[in-house]
């Protein structure tokens, strides 16, 4: 084994102990810095990496079972062997050892004994290094995996969303603006990144629903009569049972948004007639930027409201179809909004 590459330190407050063992070292080309302060040698190790420490016991300022004590906070691994003329001393040893020390060494240093116990030791310090890197390795190879599933799983979730398209008269990008306005909302009520990323995907599957919807109702440019409007309502629940029993977090969060963005603060919505805060977050989110984008689109029986008149509605809303604070929140954010709305137009 090549030691040129290793670094070791030595503290010792005798120059003469760091003469001979950076002599004895460099019978086996291992290159050893050495410290006669123990001050200036325990600065150095705590701020540079090594490979092995050889320290005195006995030195003035910091002991050497200061020295092993506060670099064990920092590093649990790296071998230490204590060189002590008190060889003998079991009481010394037992707190060297419990301290954190690795082996030991009596002075005067014999060669053949510094070497066999330094070699041994750098030999497992080699081994830990090749494990440190399998073990960085197989990490690696497991975060790639794991952004490759979420990647498929994403893709998977796209394609599902615009089989869903095909049935529903409203536009590819008013599910990319109602899923990007649901993030933006969803940051700016506090939630994590997760909880963020989760209601990006599951915003799009608001209304898979209507794909159970007949096409005479839901491709009608009329307004509904009773009746058919009833029927049109049951895609909220149409969309719960299609995704329910989902495993996944992004599917079975649009269960949840399908099932219930059409409830309303107040307890006035449907299927349900659930309010407030019985309402999931994600449901109350989905519902300001769905209506919000339905509003400042064009439909066949209507024009697209101007932005300013749709956050106006949003307004006279509050406490009644939506939730106050995403109110105010989504009125805020009002120039990203824009920048949404212009980056995903018709």
């Amino acid at each position: 084994m090549d030691f040129k590459d290793f670094k070791a330190v030595y503290i010792d407050d005798e120059p003469i102990n760091l003469m001979l063992v950076q002599a004895y070292s460099s019978q086996f080309d291992l290159d050893i810095k050495c410290f006669e302060s123990s001050v200036e040698g325990l600065d150095y190790i705590l701020n540079n990496d090594i490979d092995i420490l050889f320290t005195d016991y006995m030195m003035p300022d910091i002991d050497g079972l200061e020295v092993i004590k506060e670099y064990r906070k920092i590093n649990s691994n790296i071998p230490i062997i204590v060189i002590t003329a008190a060889g003998d001393d079991q009481e010394l040893k037992i707190s060297s050892l419990e301290a954190g020390a690795t082996d030991f060494l009596s002075k005067p240093i014999d060669l053949t004994e510094f070497k066999a116990r330094t070699t041994n030791l750098l030999k497992l310090r080699y081994s830990q290094m090749l494990l440190e890197d399998k073990t960085l390795h197989l990490q690696d190879e497991v975060a790639k995996a794991t952004k490759k599933i979420i990647s498929r799983e994403h893709e998977a979730l796209t394609v599902l969303t615009k089989a869903a398209e095909y049935k529903n008269p409203e536009t590819a990008n008013h599910v990319a603006r109602v899923a990007h306005y649901s993030k933006l909302l969803a940051k700016k009520y506090g939630l994590s990144n997760r909880e963020q990323e989760i209601i990006f995907y599951a915003a799009p599957f608001h209304d898979i629903g209507k794909v159970g919807i007949p096409d005479k109702i839901l491709l009608k440019t009329g307004k509904l009569d009773f009746e058919e409007n009833k029927i049109m309502q049951t895609h909220a629940q149409i969309g719960y049972e299609i995704l329910k029993d989902a495993k996944g977090e992004y599917l079975a969060q649009g269960a949840l948004v399908s099932l219930n963005h059409h409830e309303r603060y107040d307890g006035s919505g449907y299927p349900n007639g659930i309010s407030a805060d019985d309402i999931p977050i994600s449901a109350r989110i989905v519902a300001i930027a769905d209506v919000f984008d339905a509003l400042t689109s064009e439909r066949p029986y209507k024009k697209a409201w101007s932005i300013d008149d749709a956050l106006e509605f949003l307004i006279t809303e509050k406490n009644k179809h939506f939730d106050p604070k995403l109110v105010d929140l989504f009125i805020e954010s009002k120039e990203e909004i824009v920048e949404i709305y212009d980056n995903f137009k018709e």
